[in-house]
């Protein structure tokens, strides 16, 4: 006999869209946290905005944006920049 598990996807009627710290992002697009973060922080990668969660403040990436940073960083080239 086969058993049928359900998933719960609704949550006060609403449906949740997935949403992923930017540990997980990092991880989605195969690269260093503190990669991200740098990209970021030097804004070569548009992140969302910061969102307060408990009292910590996070961003919460959605799929849009975590491909749309995929194609960021395919046009940049890994490694120091050579002097010129």
């Amino acid at each position: 006999m086969q058993r049928i598990v359900h998933r719960l996807e609704y949550d006060i009627g609403l449906r949740m869209k997935a949403r992923y710290s930017t540990r997980e992002a990092a991880a989605k697009l195969d690269i260093a946290l503190v990669t991200l973060q740098g990209h970021v922080a030097k804004k070569t990668v548009h992140g969302p905005p910061l969102v307060k969660v408990g009292g910590v403040k996070v961003r919460l990436w959605s799929a849009v944006d975590i491909q749309r940073a995929r194609k960021v960083l395919a046009g940049i080239k890994p490694g120091r920049k050579k002097k010129s």
